[in-house]
């Protein structure tokens, strides 16, 4: 089978990282995968995994004429059996593309919070946590749980972490707390800021070192937060590092992890003991008893939007006071991500969500049936973002 996975964008992400791997777990296979997506820090990955990559136009978060018009070329002249879409922008694309006009057959899969409800019901859906699996129920029936996967031949504990840790200047003794994110407002920014307040709290008292790990638009705000915790003190407690687009030796360095989605499953393959992060000074730790909650709505929650810094401090001061616990918390995360999240299961899982696809092709009059309602809901969408940009 010939697929095209297509990305939104190829900077560092959960999804993106995600879809290329799958793609590359689907050529090993024994299909021709190609990946679709604008130029980025992830397109030397494409590479090294041996997959052909063809360039997207640089686009904004809405449907693209241009982008529709590349995928219907790209579908003709590499006979593309099905395109395989990341989030809501790029499967808009292909619906309204060559889906309604070439009549290819569309998978997409949502690995975000929510899924808009303007995207197409008519395509096989994979979703990443149980709670979406459920909500999507009342939409569509063509639904499949494909929870992130990691490779955990490649994550994995590494025995000895010195010269690790002699690369992001980290003394002995200390604790290092790292987070590899894109350091973007939606999602990431609020968090991050409680994160670096918390660490200015108790990181004198605890030898905590944050290590935050990524680049992006609130780079500089950040900076600017750790540079005055760091202010006056006898060593810093704050490291912005930057991107760095193999972030493993970040994770293996690391005492604690801090993450969502992806990034936390990677850290917990390394065995390091993870907080959660969400939004709305959401701050959980990893245990066993918290472990049935992330197992059922994802890695990823909301919080009553009450002292992020002193949630995430009282969870960090008795986490780095206790190494035996650090450690035995380390392993849970290693034996829940090799047991419930690994690539190869994620592969075959995909491979026949494909064949159901590629079987089940519509005719013309049926796929037009099939995106009025979302081409609607869409316009509706649109509509409101105008209204909103006019109203400021």
């Amino acid at each position: 089978m010939r697929i095209l996975t297509c990305l939104h964008t190829m900077e560092v992400g959960g999804s993106q990282i995600n879809g290329i791997e799958l793609a590359g777990r689907m050529a090993a296979l024994g299909h021709e995968a190609v990946v679709y997506g604008p130029r980025g820090d992830l397109t030397p990955l494409v590479a090294e995994l041996g997959l052909d990559w063809e360039e997207a136009p640089e686009k904004g978060p809405h449907v693209s004429f241009r982008s529709m018009a590349r995928l219907r070329r790209i579908v003709r002249e590499r006979r593309i059996d099905l395109i395989h879409a990341y989030e809501w922008a790029p499967t808009m694309d292909a619906a309204f593309g060559p889906y309604l006009i070439d009549g290819v057959p569309v998978v997409t899969t949502v690995l975000s919070p929510e899924v808009p409800d303007f995207v197409p019901t008519v395509f096989p859906m994979v979703v990443g946590v149980v709670e979406l699996l459920e909500e999507e129920r009342r939409r569509r029936s063509d639904l499949h749980l494909i929870e992130p996967p990691v490779d955990t031949e490649l994550n994995a504990p590494v025995d000895d972490v010195t010269a690790l840790r002699e690369r992001f200047d980290l003394a002995p003794g200390e604790i290092a707390v790292v987070t590899v994110a894109r350091l973007v407002a939606d999602l990431k920014r609020e968090g991050i800021l409680a994160a670096i307040e918390a660490v200015g709290r108790i990181g004198d008292e605890h030898r905590l070192r944050l290590v935050i790990v990524g680049d992006g638009a609130v780079r500089g705000e950040l900076q600017e937060a750790a540079d005055r915790v760091n202010a006056g003190r006898q060593r810093p407690l704050v490291t912005l590092t930057g991107q760095m687009l193999d972030p493993r030796d970040a994770y293996a360095a690391a005492d604690i992890v801090l993450g969502m989605g992806s990034s936390a499953l990677r850290g917990m393959a390394f065995a390091k003991p993870l907080v959660v992060q969400g939004e709305r000074a959401f701050w959980r730790l990893l245990t066993p008893e918290s472990l049935p909650f992330f197992l059922e709505g994802g890695w990823y929650s909301l919080g009553d939007g009450v002292d992020g810094a002193g949630r995430l401090a009282g969870i960090l001061g008795p986490l780095a006071a206790d190494e035996a616990l650090r450690r035995s918390l380390g392993q849970l995360g290693r034996e829940v991500v090799v047991e419930r999240f690994s690539l190869a299961a994620a592969a075959r899982t995909q491979a026949a969500v494909y064949e159901e696809a590629v079987a089940a092709r519509r005719s013309l009059p049926q796929r037009v049936r099939a995106l009025a309602h979302p081409a609607l809901r869409y316009a509706a969408y649109r509509a409101y973002l105008l209204r909103a940009r006019l109203r400021r």
